[in-house]
C-alpha cells in the first residue's frame, strides 16, 4: 500500500491502524473474524468440489443447511469434533505437524 508521498507503507502498519496493536482487545476479535472467514470458505471450497450442496453437507453431519451457512459465511465457528466430522464428511483429513522455521 503507498502513501500519499508513494512511499509504500507496511501492511502490519495498516492492520495496526485499522484493528489496533497485536495483543490488544480489537486486534484479537478482528484475528477471530478473519480465522473464522478463513475456515468457512475452506469448507465452501471443499464442499463445492466434493460437488455436495450444503443441505447434503448438512445431513452428513448430523446438522441442517443453515448451520452450514453460517459457518461457510464466516458467522459462526464449528466446535472442533464438528470440524472433524465435516472435514470427514467432505473426505479431507486434518493434519496437523509443527511449524518449521
Amino acid at each position: 500500500m503507498k502513501t500519499k508521498n508513494n512511499k509504500i507503507k507496511s501492511y502490519s502498519a495498516v492492520l495496526d491502524k485499522k484493528y489496533g496493536e497485536p495483543g490488544t482487545e480489537s486486534r484479537i476479535v478482528a484475528e477471530q473474524h478473519a480465522y473464522a472467514y478463513f475456515t468457512g470458505k475452506l469448507i465452501e471450497d471443499a464442499r463445492k468440489r466434493a460437488n455436495l450442496t450444503q443441505e447434503e453437507l448438512a445431513e452428513r453431519v448430523g446438522s441442517n443447511k443453515s448451520y452450514i451457512s453460517r459457518v461457510e459465511n464466516g458467522k459462526t465457528e464449528p466446535k472442533v469434533s464438528t470440524f472433524y466430522r465435516i472435514a470427514g464428511a467432505l473426505g479431507l483429513s486434518v493434519d496437523l505437524k509443527p511449524i518449521q522455521s
